[in-house]
């Protein structure tokens, strides 16, 4: 294997910019009535809102191979790296604990689980992971971590509905969440959270799938081995991923174990596209505001939910009743110029151009957020 770290990857940049401007995107409708794509999945099944999450974990995972890899392989001393992981780790969950509900932090009825935590969590462990063995025991703990959880949804005895239940009313991941963190889950919810404990397992291997895909990025130096070896991982784990849909279903809420190996296949097809198009094509320029979201992607995460936060706390008066600067904005501006389900996907498209201006302001500042 090559002990080089190879020339940062501008795709990878772009990838991890495009995937958090997506995030803000289908975070932040206008209303109701949007594009089905920018939905989440009612409960089984996969849209483009679904891809957002599993992508960025995987991303998380070849950085993690790129900028690690080769220092491991120097000697430096695993417990100080160990030590970074586990306090970037916190932050990161800090974080999400505590900006999530600010200022209306009620300790009685806080969210534990949570985007940012599930971020930390995840990172945390296949960091351990990563630190302590080799590629083969990478990908040992890819299969324990969802044979563990594969058994756990299907066999055991889930209280009120039995083993292999997986509707919304009765699963196991929703059991173990209420048993163990009841009044503590998403608002949306309450009784079971889509970024739950047992879901949490599945998700560590998204993370380690990117590991996989950063040793396979480090192994190969030439351009059209990497681009074929990234189609043929991805064509691979999209079949895998449908293969065993056969027997258990694609659901983001849970994160099933097809669903992990569908995501982990689409994200390294998605990245193969944006190699080609903008390291080996010399096109990254064109997308350089993707690649200017990417440098502060925590960040302009924070930030997408704090101008949110105040674009819906924020009242005005508006005639004769009181509405919130979003429901001022989205009436009189978006619905102004197009129908509703148009309105509101401009008003998502606002967010994300807001979002811009920061990003471009930081970025012109050098100023990038480091744990």
């Amino acid at each position: 294997m090559a002990t080089d770290t190879p020339p940062r990857l501008r795709s990878l940049d772009i990838f991890r910019g495009a995937t958090i401007a997506s995030m803000i995107l289908v975070n932040n409708p206008g209303s109701f009535v949007t594009y089905a794509p920018l939905e989440h999945a009612a409960w089984h099944g996969w849209t483009f809102t679904d891809t957002v999450f599993p992508f960025f974990l995987w991303i998380v995972g070849v950085a993690m191979t790129l900028s690690t890899a080769r220092r491991v392989e120097r000697g430096e001393d695993r417990g100080q790296l160990l030590l970074h992981t586990f306090k970037r780790a916190a932050i990161i969950f800090l974080l999400g604990f505590l900006l999530g509900p600010f200022p209306n932090i009620n300790w009685a009825t806080i969210r534990i689980p949570g985007v940012l935590q599930r971020i930390a969590a995840c990172y945390l462990i296949a960091g351990i992971i990563f630190l302590f063995t080799k590629v083969r025991g990478q990908i040992i703990a890819i299969v324990a971590l969802n044979v563990v959880y594969w058994c756990l949804m299907t066999l055991y005895p889930t209280p009120g509905c039995g083993a292999g239940s997986m509707t919304v009313e009765c699963n196991f991941a929703r059991y173990i969440d209420g048993l163990l963190i009841p009044g503590h889950m998403w608002s949306g919810t309450k009784v079971w959270d889509p970024e739950g404990i047992v879901s949490t397992l599945p998700a560590i291997s998204s993370v380690l799938f990117g590991i996989l895909t950063g040793h396979l990025l480090r192994r190969f130096s030439g351009s059209a081995d990497r681009l074929k070896w990234l189609a043929v991982q991805g064509a691979a784990l999209v079949a895998a991923g449908y293969a065993l849909s056969i027997w258990m279903p694609f659901n983001k809420g849970l994160w099933t174990t097809p669903y992990a190996l569908l995501m982990a296949g689409l994200a390294s097809l998605v990245f193969a596209a944006w190699y080609w198009v903008a390291d080996i094509g010399g096109l990254a320029r064109w997308f350089k505001p993707f690649e200017i979201f990417g440098t502060n992607a925590i960040l302009m995460f924070l930030l997408s939910g704090s101008f949110a936060k105040f674009m819906s706390r924020t009242k005005i008066t508006d005639g004769d009743t009181v509405i919130s600067l979003h429901g001022w904005f989205y009436r009189h501006v978006c619905l102004a110029v197009a129908e509703p389900i148009n309105a509101s996907l401009l008003y998502a498209l606002m967010n994300v151009a807001v979002l811009f201006l920061v990003a471009y302001a930081l970025y012109r500042k050098r100023w990038f957020l480091k744990f």
